[in-house]
């Protein structure tokens, strides 16, 4: 093939909690198998976004910071590629990905979305919730706080009543859901899939403690892949990853959907298929 020059965007240091090493990882190998299929890429970080004039039609990218995501989508809407589409990065944060998974059916927890300024007492007893997950509503999580288990309706109060003097003003709350925790990574277009049991050394704050060790309950591991594969695409994503419960009857329900994640435990084996994912999507332009 004829030489293309492609962009590619790095994820900020502060949006990789504990993984920066990981993420840089999975964009490095990605960005090597796509010059083994031919391309040019010029690598970028997500401050050059808003810093210097990038000019090339495609772009794959691992942004979260909303002014990155705000200049991905002006991109898209001007008929460039971008992949992972800025709309479907901004469709990850929490309460739109509720909102979103909810009108479609997509088996998750039971949640409320409330505004963190008012008496959640009312809410979250007719809800039912004895044990909770809450997380604020507006973006990646960051900092250990942004998501939290909580135990109980005061316990609850207090992380509200935090986040309302963070300046976070609306909270997803989603039942805690009782099972193994499998974690799973997908590219879409492709025969990728990948799905494991996390421990705390596959971790970014220690949350997998809470459902404690798996106990290998059966599913259709199939169903999940399927399951997966329809979420990302009613999210409007192409490499993917995320978390979901399996029930002791093995249900399974989706707790996370995240756009591009470090593919940690699998990435040498990930990187080819994301590079083949874009690659098509390029050729299909």
């Amino acid at each position: 093939m004829t030489e293309l020059t492609i962009a590619g965007i790095r994820r900020g240091n502060k949006f990789s909690p504990n993984h920066i090493g990981n993420d840089a990882a999975i964009f490095l190998l990605t960005a090597e198998e796509l010059r083994k299929k031919g391309y040019s890429v010029n690598e970028y970080t997500e401050s050059d976004l808003l810093t210097k004039d990038i000019r090339e039609d495609f772009l794959f990218n691992m942004a979260r910071d909303w002014s990155s995501i705000r200049m991905l989508q002006h991109m898209e809407d001007n008929g460039r590629l971008i992949i992972n589409s800025g709309y479907g990065i901004e469709n990850c944060t929490r309460e739109k990905m509720t909102r979103l998974f909810m009108a479609e059916h997509i088996p998750c927890p039971r949640s409320i979305i409330l505004r963190t300024d008012e008496d959640p007492d009312e809410a979250l007893e007719e809800a039912g919730f004895d044990d909770c997950w809450i997380k604020r509503n507006d973006f990646h999580a960051i900092h250990r706080e942004d998501v939290t288990y909580v135990r109980h309706l005061e316990e609850a109060k207090g992380i509200l009543k935090e986040y309302a003097l963070r300046g976070i003003h609306t909270a997803v709350i989603n039942e805690h859901l009782v099972g193994d925790l499998v974690k799973f990574y997908g590219v879409t277009g492709t025969d990728f899939f990948y799905w494991f049991y996390p421990n705390t050394q596959h971790s970014k704050f220690g949350y997998e403690k809470v459902n404690g060790e798996a106990h290998a309950i059966t599913f259709d591991k199939e169903s999940l892949r399927r399951l997966c594969h329809d979420a990302a695409g009613i999210l409007n994503l192409q490499i993917y990853g995320g978390d979901c419960i399996i029930d002791e009857d093995g249900t399974i329900r989706l707790i996370d959907f995240n756009d591009w994640p470090s593919f940690a435990p699998c990435r040498m084996q990930a990187a080819p298929y994301i590079a083949l994912c874009i690659h098509r999507l390029i050729t299909a332009r």
